[in-house]
């Protein structure tokens, strides 16, 4: 092989493992540890779970660890979903795929890699020190972005779908407070209900049953979540009378899924659709072609840098540095972060949307550095890099609602904005995009 592995043969299974030196990813998908007799020491356990990383578009791939309960355990909590490992050492196997792809994500790969104690290391860090290039991954569906049921579709076709798998794709109404119990065999067990909508049914249940998923559903936030999960099990629920979906072990959720939006506006035209909506609430996704026109980072950082809450992600307090969405939990769990909040105005050849969100991770991907990074660059950089983006044609995925309250009458959320491909944004502004593409979801 060359110098990035070498071959290891066990012996006593005859399987052949490739090890490689590192390989680095954002995780998409975990699961939660469990424990299995051990064949070869009767009376005791081995430990394992899996989670799934992704370092570009294309590639993805499962990660299996098995070991003692305390290396296990303490591997699975050093880390979740949305963060960047580097794995140093770790195995590389051919995976059978009919039967392994029965209980954890389908991937592209035939390969799997597999972590041992003595060998691999898995260091992590936070989606604030990532590498800006893998936040876009969070965002963007493992399976084709079009091919998933309606919420109405499930609802239509009742019990014929009984047992499926298949993806959804929805925005998040309520999230459930999770609930713990204990199961028959004495294990500890929970329990989290998320009710999502779409434009076809307004409320529809999908169940958590395991730590990782009942953690990340709890950083959604009604009615401005929007996710596509794959792979999800659908079933009728006898008690309740009606059709609900569940997490599995091969479930992939992707939050915010901006590669889901394929309606092609101008800003006049995305300023009539949203006013068209009979004063509903309902938000309206797209995408423009156009070049940030305003953007002031490099006067005060106080007005483009707020603190969040590391629980719900809602802005706190300016004065009390508290938060109040959250209320319910203890003060002493909750913590703040630093996070961008920064108004930019949208240009196109048609108009201006002023006062736009441009927010969180998604203006740390834009700017191509963390709010940490952004504090000790000198004024004069931060006008450089203000530089680099204004003006520059972008293609721009948006959310935007109508919100009386605010100056404009329309708040508008920037959900991704990267440099156009010429060809692309040409071809829009020629009329050939601009209309005929069908936005599928409405949140």
């Amino acid at each position: 092989m060359n110098s990035r592995g070498e071959c290891i043969c066990s012996r006593d299974r005859g399987d052949c493992f490739w090890k490689l030196q590192n390989v680095i990813g954002v995780v998409i998908g975990k699961t939660d540890v469990r424990g299995f007799p051990d064949r070869k020491n009767i009376g005791s356990e081995r430990y394992t779970f899996s989670f799934t990383i992704r370092d570009s578009p294309t590639y993805f791939i499962n990660v299996n660890s098995w070991g003692r309960e305390e290396y296990i355990r303490s591997l699975s909590e050093s880390f979740r979903v949305g963060d960047c490992v580097t794995i140093e050492n770790p195995l590389v196997q051919s995976k059978e795929a009919e039967r392994e792809e029965k209980f954890n994500p389908v991937t592209p790969s035939c390969y799997k890699l597999l972590l041992s104690e003595n060998h691999s290391v898995v260091k992590t860090s936070s989606c604030y020190e990532m590498d800006t290039k893998l936040l876009s991954l969070l965002h963007l569906p493992v399976k084709d972005p079009q091919d998933y049921y309606s919420l109405g579709d499930i609802i239509a076709n009742g019990q014929s779908l009984d047992g499926r798998i298949l993806n959804v794709l929805a925005a998040v109404m309520s999230v459930g407070e999770p609930k713990y119990f204990m199961t028959s065999d004495k294990r500890k067990g929970q329990r989290c209900e998320v009710k999502l909508y779409d434009e076809t049914e307004m409320s529809f249940p999908i169940v958590c049953w395991d730590n990782e998923s009942i953690q990340l559903a709890q950083s959604w936030i009604p009615r401005e979540t929007v996710i596509f999960a794959s792979d999800v099990r659908i079933n009728f629920d006898k008690f309740r009378n009606c059709m609900t979906a569940t997490v599995i072990s091969k479930t992939i959720i992707t939050t915010n899924p901006v590669e889901t939006i394929v309606d092609v506006y101008t800003v006049e035209q995305m300023k009539e659709k949203a006013l068209q909506s009979d004063g509903k609430l309902e938000p309206v996704y797209g995408i423009i072609y156009g070049y940030i026109s305003t953007l002031d980072i490099d006067d005060n950082a106080s007005k483009v840098i707020r603190n969040r809450c590391s629980i719900c992600r809602f802005l706190v307090n300016e004065m009390s540095n508290t938060c109040t969405f959250c209320s319910d939990i203890s003060s002493d769990s909750k913590s703040t972060f630093a996070s961008f909040d920064i108004l930019v105005d949208l240009t196109d050849h048609t108009g201006t949307l002023y006062s736009c969100y441009l927010s969180d991770c998604v203006a740390e991907e834009t700017l191509g550095c963390t709010v940490h990074e952004f504090l000790t660059l000198t004024e004069d950089k931060k006008t450089a890099l203000k530089w680099q983006l204004l003006l520059e044609r972008s293609k721009i995925y948006f959310k935007v609602t109508l919100s009386p309250s605010w100056r404009t009458g329309l708040k508008v959320n920037v959900l991704s904005c990267k440099l156009a491909d010429p060809i692309e944004a040409s071809q829009s502004l020629s009329g050939k995009e601009i209309g005929n593409k069908r936005l599928h979801y409405m949140a």
